[in-house]
């Protein structure tokens, strides 16, 4: 079914992306955006995980370099029955984390230093874990594919407002007015088939990742934490990139600007009710359903811990 779906996706966005080649260049210019389009999905299969990544300037750790990181991805990969991913780590305050990779035998998760530095192990397994189903459930393809062409389509709308009205030989048959209009709804209509996609796989992923780790309470208590530290703790690197702002467990981005819109994450009070019927389930005493209070912000103690970075 994730195939049958990445495929629908594709084919969306390809038609998108064609749509607003013919506002720059008429057929000529959908004809050349469907070659770019192709070029783009083939590189997106293969490279998407690559290309998310290096937005991030990740650095690649081990059970050396951080240990604590690795063991507890090494620990549920096992219990998940994955292959172990490649582990990565994103020198950024702001606690969150995203897995990537086209299959579980070519997957990645990363988590910043804000993650280690601020929430307790048991929250962290919490989040690596939900990272793991997303693997599991095989979501990261869709969501890496959606991360990349969605961000070119902004571009292109952009490209589009600028110079659609210079089409050699011809004037544009939907005017200025139209050529506004897509520059405006085509990125907004990109968010969209984010925002449809994430929520579902989200609350896949919630519940699958807490089945792993064993402990919803875990899980919930590291949502209702990131979300209120990340409201105080701007992520640079997401703000600049918006369209991967889906693939983070919480949403990354501060809300200042119009990208925060349509937000790609339901409300973490709907995800934690849903974890707390969960360890109902399975014969807990019920997760903590009040607001936890954000540890104090200010200077990064990320310091205290060793890292790759010191």
């Amino acid at each position: 079914m994730n195939v049958f779906r990445t495929g629908i996706l594709l084919a969306f966005l390809t038609a998108l992306f064609m749509g607003i080649g013919y506002l720059i260049g008429g057929t000529s210019g959908m004809v050349i955006a469907l070659v770019v389009a192709a070029g783009i999905n083939l590189v997106s299969y293969w490279k998407s995980d690559k290309i998310v990544l290096r937005m991030y300037q990740p650095k690649e750790v081990d059970a050396r370099t951080a240990p604590e990181l690795h063991g507890i991805v090494q620990r549920l990969a096992a219990r998940a029955d994955l292959p172990m991913p490649k582990v990565y780590l994103i020198k950024n305050e702001q606690p969150n984390a995203f897995a990537t990779g086209r299959n579980p035998e070519n997957s990645a998760v990363a988590a910043t230093t804000g993650l280690l530095a601020r929430l307790e192990t048991e929250d962290i397994e919490g989040v690596m874990a939900h990272e793991l189903a997303h693997i599991r459930n095989r979501d990261t393809l869709t969501m890496t594919i959606t991360a990349t062409i969605a961000g070119a389509i902004s571009m292109l709308a952009s490209f589009a407002f600028f110079f659609g009205g210079m089409r050699n030989g011809s004037s544009n048959p939907l005017g200025f007015i139209g050529i506004l209009v897509v520059a405006i709804v085509a990125p907004m209509a990109a968010m969209m088939v984010q925002f449809a996609i994430s929520r579902a796989r989200e609350y896949s992923a919630d519940r699958s990742g807490a089945e792993i780790s064993g402990n919803p309470r875990g899980l919930a208590s590291a949502l209702v934490k990131i979300s209120n530290i990340a409201a105080r703790i701007p992520n640079r690197d997401a703000e600049r990139s918006p369209a991967t702002a889906h693939m983070f467990i919480i949403n990354p981005l501060s809300g200042q600007r119009m990208d925060n819109l349509f937000s790609t994450h339901t409300a973490t009070e709907n995800r934690v009710a849903q974890l707390i019927e969960l360890e109902r389930s399975m014969g807990g005493a019920g997760v903590r359903s009040t607001p936890v209070s954000p540890p104090r912000i200010g200077r990064s103690d990320i310091s205290a811990r060793r890292g790759p970075w010191g």
